[in-house]
């Protein structure tokens, strides 16, 4: 196969259903990839599952979308094939190579690349066109995750569907990894993919979405182990690895548990809640539950982000003792870290976003939100020199009831 693209006999192109288009790149990189692969992040193809194999002649017809690779020379590459396509039966899409190296082009070289659109002979002409027009309107401007949220919120109020609310996810989750990311984007982004699942249970393309940042229960595998090993060995090749836009959380690099973890002994680090309140906002808090239902009851991951407050020119203060975050569970719940610490920074003064996760369950069913307590005890520091204080801040989480169950 190998020499039929070197020859010009056949053109490769990948289609990657995936939330982001830096690591999609960083793998080509790693793997070295020699054909273009374009990025459908809002499911443009509405495949439900992956991998896919699509073989479409030299007409722009498509032969098959269960291509064999056992048998694809004799079925497809070696065989002549006639125009034979009809008034009646219209191809699924005409193959335009040129269109598509640019799509390619396109996606090397903006963080935020154009979607795919492929018809493999589910969707007409017209259909094509308007995928092609959301696609560019999702991902070709530098603005364009609010562009997208408000015309998707305005297509769902006019057309309910589920893969508009998939694609509100996408566009929240796209969003909340920018400078203009609001607080409650992740959240969002959840829970439009939980509310689209709930209506389309078989479709794994979304399922995956939010397995990738859910507990290990549910994970079928560890989504990207492969990131520290492929950034490593590009480096060693004298190439720069692809910058990667929105840092791992553990739940992304989490190898896949058949039981729930147990709950590590630890002792409260302010009991008698004396320790004094961020009554100034210096840090601002916010909490992500991405949850589910299994045969015996709720597990899900709870990922917290920490951010000093620009305006205040509030920074952490590494000299001190290292942030901690106590988790109070519900009763009848269990945690798998009640006590968690944050890396320090890499200076006596910083400023960096502070991420932690932990996993939770609950062998009962739940049919209301239930309340999680936690709080953090951190050393912070209000403008470059200024006051330095050691303060706490209350973090209340609600769990919902999850709108669908893992299988």
């Amino acid at each position: 196969m190998k020499e039929a693209v070197e020859s010009g006999q056949l053109v490769m192109l990948g289609v990657v259903q995936e939330q982001h288009p830096d690591r999609t790149r960083l793998y080509a990189q790693w793997q070295q990839l020699q054909w273009p692969i374009l990025h459908d992040p809002i499911n443009v193809i509405e495949t439900a599952a992956v991998p896919m194999f699509v073989a479409i002649d030299e007409h722009g017809i498509v032969r098959s979308t269960r291509a064999n690779a056992r048998t694809f020379a004799d079925e497809f590459l070696n065989k002549e094939f006639a125009d034979d396509a009809t008034a009646e039966v219209e191809p699924a899409f005409t193959a335009d190579i040129d269109a598509w190296q640019d799509f390619a082009k396109h996606f090397e070289s903006q963080a935020a690349t154009d979607a795919l659109v492929a018809d493999v002979g589910k969707q007409r002409a017209a259909n094509i066109a308007r995928g092609y027009a959301d696609g560019l309107m999702l991902w070709s401007e530098e603005n364009v995750d609010d562009k997208a949220i408000a015309t998707y919120e305005l297509s769902e109020q006019l057309w309910p569907r589920p893969l508009t609310r998939f694609r509100l996810g996408v566009a929240h989750r796209a969003r909340y990894e920018t400078p203009r990311g609001q607080s409650s984007d992740f959240q969002q982004a959840i829970d439009f993919w939980n509310s689209a699942l709930a209506e389309e249970p078989n479709q794994y393309i979304w399922r995956r979405r939010i397995q990738q940042y859910g507990p290990r229960l549910i994970k079928p595998y560890p989504f990207y182990d492969w990131v520290e090993t492929a950034q490593a060995d590009v480096s060693a090749r004298g190439e720069e690895p692809i910058a990667l836009r929105a840092p791992l959380s553990p739940a992304e690099i989490a190898r896949p548990a058949r039981q729930f973890g147990e709950q590590a002994s630890a002792t409260n680090p302010d009991p008698d809640a004396k320790i004094l309140r961020d009554t100034a906002g210096l840090i601002a808090t916010e909490a992500t539950v991405v949850s589910t239902s299994d045969r015996q009851g709720v597990v899900a991951t709870i990922h917290f982000k920490f951010t000093p407050a620009q305006l205040l020119k509030a920074h952490w203060n590494n000299e001190a003792e290292p942030m901690r975050l106590w988790i109070d569970p519900p009763e009848g719940w269990k945690v798998t870290q009640q006590l968690l610490e944050a890396p320090q920074g890499d200076a006596a003064e910083t400023n960096e976003v502070r991420r932690l996760s932990v996993e939770i369950r609950s062998d009962k069913p739940i049919t209301a939100p239930v309340k999680l307590s936690a709080f953090a005890l951190y050393n912070v520091c209000e403008d470059l020199g200024g006051v330095c204080q050691f303060l706490r801040q209350d973090v209340s989480v609600e769990i919902k009831p999850p709108k669908y169950r893992n299988r």
